[in-house]
């Protein structure tokens, strides 16, 4: 599941994951989001930090009353901002960042990461992607 109230974005990893053999659905904001997600009940989350309604992490927080396991991939183009929240996301759960902007290959080896896969596996990056910038 992909939640980003920038819908262009969102369209595009849309696309991009599907042709990658994903099956993806999207949300704009993080209450739409939590909705989505238990609906559809995705394999992993992909969700931008700074939103409408209900942030990234807020998300993320009221997704894991029903699944304290969830898998996500937190992105933004302001990780500072979030800089102690995401510490301990990364420290406490099965979670992944990205720095937008952000390539493909990024994106797909953080979902082989996280044990999820289309068609064809990448092969990985160093982790240097997982570090939350100062």
């Amino acid at each position: 599941m992909i939640v980003d109230d920038n819908l262009l974005l969102a369209s595009l990893l849309q696309i991009m994951l599907e042709d990658e053999g994903y099956e993806t659905r999207s949300a704009e904001d993080g209450q739409e989001g939590y909705a989505g997600y238990l609906f559809f009940r995705p394999d992993v989350v992909i969700t931008d930090l700074q939103m409408p309604r209900a942030n990234g992490i807020e998300l993320i927080k009221n997704i894991r009353r029903v699944n304290p396991g969830v898998k996500t991939i937190y992105m933004s183009g302001d990780l500072p901002a979030f800089g102690g929240p995401l510490q301990e996301e990364v420290s406490r759960y099965p979670v992944r960042i990205l720095s937008k902007p952000f390539s493909k290959e990024n994106l797909l080896n953080l979902l082989a990461e996280l044990g999820t896969r289309g068609r064809e596996a990448i092969p990985l990056d160093p982790p240097e992607h997982r570090r939350i910038a100062e």
